[in-house]
């Protein structure tokens, strides 16, 4: 087994994430439990544990008290919340928590047949139909977040006992499509990532053969899952074995121009090929992963960092389609783009991937859950109406005020995992250079590499400074620090102990390579001036409309501060937006922006020859990712703008 990781040696202290860290280890991780449990009141049940139980009960006594319960994929609720604790027992150690998680790792091994395979919805309801159904069925999805809780737990806790369980599993995949030669690839994709991430663990070669070969036979049939479902004449929920777009095999993964289909299938498969073209070199599949992410970041996602404009199958439709009041914008969705960004940032040092990495994080996942930590978004709109959204049959996934829990849960566990490694995407460290690609305050060990700790004090995203001090093991320790500069900060200060210094720009990172004593501080300002940001003519919804945005934060207005109504306000063009104090009392810490505007006020009739009667007045706006945390309200982040 390899050293353990990066999130191993980054301690998430003080600053904005330091607050999140907190809740994912005191708040959302018990609370996530206990939903795995069934055991929130007034939530959708989960089943989850249960399910496990039942077939550990069955493969000991050949039959099980209940019924398998939830969606085909329940399994991966528990991996991604297995995933979370790791990362977190990674950085606060708690025996009571490790104790719990084993005693889970523990059951998920007594589902897990002799042959190696793993998976409760067939084990408990559909014995005789594994590997018949790679179109709905989902084995190699929840393989894939097994295997990456595995890795995870294994590199972070030390311990192995999942680590085997899942190379059981995987070396039965491989068995099955590599040696038997079965047909087929994921209708779900996520196992070519996490097969990438057990090859690193484990250094077998196999997985990496097995990670590519599921990418490369991808499209190549591209009429498998019609022939698949002929065969076997059995369907989950009868998807839709003809629409090869939305199942992101209309033709190989090379030859894939635009960002199609389901939107968490599709990034989680492009992260996978980021990643086997990092590894094996392979330029043609690189070139394809760039062409999809220009795709996707220049005519396919929301200002927030969203991605999937349609409810109908979750999925991306057409560039330039980009409803608000309608939007998917599913949270894993986010996540999964995260994902892609991150990989991309190590085939490719160009702080495009770590600028919409931030873009996502910021607004999008964070919207995906309460300030407190315990209720959650699906779906992610960029414009809410109470009577409406999650009301009217267009709009009943837009739900205007967050659940306790989903009986498709696959984002609340996705949140917690995520937080919990931040430090895997906020620093990358190579052999020769450090990249700080997003500003995470906490200290970062690398004894091993540069000889010493950095400590990263910041108050952003409502701050614009970012200070690095050193901690060398000696006298000195040498680094050679690439500073992202995001692409809104036009006018960046970097100092050294107070004074500038110079620095080239390489990718949009700033380079700076010195020998550090320990008293040394680097501070970086970043110009976080405040930006209407404006859309393409091409995207309908936003003709005549302006968002704000200051640093990596988008800006909403709600009712809640607007006089309960949102619908009449339009920004005054060329009206200035001036910045509030820090409101440590109002939603867990803010800063609201006031933009000069005009309310239009108009006859009650449904329509009237009386001219809107129209005044100034000041608009409050607040961070997207704190909207919904005050009870049922309008909320709007583009708006009208008028001379």
């Amino acid at each position: 087994m390899r050293d353990l990781k990066l999130v191993k040696k980054f301690e998430m202290t003080d600053g904005f994430f330091g607050r999140y860290g907190k809740l994912v280890k005191d708040v959302v991780l018990p609370y996530q439990e206990n939903a795995l449990n069934d055991r929130i009141e007034g939530a959708e049940k989960s089943h989850c544990i249960e399910n496990f139980r039942m077939a550990a009960e069955k493969l000991r006594t050949g039959k099980c008290d209940g019924e398998f319960y939830g969606m085909v994929f329940q399994d991966s609720d528990v991996a991604k919340w297995l995933e979370g604790a790791a990362y977190c027992l990674a950085q606060n150690p708690d025996p009571e928590l490790e104790k719990r998680c084993d005693e889970i790792i523990e059951l998920i091994g007594s589902a897990q047949h002799e042959d190696g395979y793993l998976n409760t919805y067939f084990t408990v309801k559909e014995p005789d139909k594994r590997w018949t159904n790679l179109h709905e069925a989902h084995e190699l999805y929840c393989a894939g977040h097994m295997i990456e809780a595995a890795v995870a737990y294994a590199e972070c806790t030390g311990k192995s006992r999942l680590l085997d369980i899942m190379c059981g599993m995987a070396d039965h995949i491989y068995k099955h499509f590599i040696e038997e030669g079965a047909e087929g690839y994921p209708g779900h994709p996520e196992i070519e990532l996490a097969l990438m991430r057990l090859y690193r663990c484990t250094k077998e070669e196999k997985y990496k053969e097995l990670a590519l070969h599921f990418i490369n036979v991808r499209g190549v049939d591209s009429d498998y899952y019609k022939k698949e479902k002929s065969r076997s004449n059995w369907t989950v929920w009868g998807g839709n074995t003809v629409d090869k777009e939305y199942n992101q095999c209309a033709e190989p993964v090379r030859m894939q121009k635009k960002a199609v289909g389901h939107a968490v299938r599709a990034v989680y498969l492009y992260t996978g090929m980021a990643d086997a073209a990092m590894e094996t070199k392979d330029t043609t599949l690189a070139e394809a992963c760039k062409t999809l992410w220009n795709n996707i970041t220049q005519s396919r996602m929301y200002v927030t960092g969203a991605i999937g404009s349609a409810y109908e199958g979750e999925a991306f439709t057409k560039d330039y389609h980009l409803p608000n009041d309608t939007a998917y914008a599913e949270t894993c969705a986010a996540i999964g783009l995260i994902f892609f960004a991150n990989k991309m940032l190590y085939l490719e040092r160009d702080r495009k991937y770590a600028d919409e990495m931030e873009r996502a994080l910021y607004n999008c996942v964070l919207a995906g859950m309460q300030l407190d930590g315990t209720r959650f978004f699906y779906v992610n709109p960029l414009e809410a109406l109470p009577g409406i959204s999650g009301e009217a049959q267009t709009h009943k996934h837009t739900l205007p005020v967050r659940p306790k829990w989903f009986a498709c849960a696959c984002c609340p566990p996705n949140v917690a995992r995520l937080l919990s490694s931040l430090s895997e995407y906020a620093w990358h460290v190579t052999p020769d250079r450090l990249f700080s690609n997003l500003f995470v305050g906490g200290t970062l060990a690398l004894e091993e590499q540069f000889g010493g700790r950095i400590r990263l004090e910041t108050a952003y995203p409502y701050d614009n400074k970012i200070t690095y001090r050193f901690e060398p093991e000696g006298e000195t320790m040498s680094v050679s620090l690439a500073v992202r500069i995001p692409a809104w900060s036009t006018d960046t200060v970097i100092c050294l102990n107070g004074e500038p210094v110079q620095y080239e720009m390489e990718g949009g990172y700033a380079l700076l390579h010195r020998d550090y004593k320990a008293e040394d501080v680097l501070t970086v300002e970043l110009d976080m001036r405040v930006r209407k940001v404006y859309t393409s003519n091409r995207v309908s919804a936003n003709t005549g409309k302006a968002a704000i945005q200051r640093g990596p934060l988008i800006y909403c207005a709600e009712g809640v501060d607007n006089g309960g109504d949102v619908l009449s306000l339009s920004l005054k063009k060329g009206g200035a937006v001036t910045i509030g104090e820090y409101l440590p009392d109002k939603l867990y810490g803010i800063q609201e922006l006031y933009a000069e505007g005009y309310r239009e006020t108009v006859s009650d009739a449904l329509y009237s020859y009386e001219a809107p009667a129209q005044e100034t007045c000041r608009i409050t706006l607040i961070p997207y990712y704190a909207w919904g945390n005050r009870g049922l309200n309008q909320m709007r982040v583009w708006l009208p703008e008028k001379r």
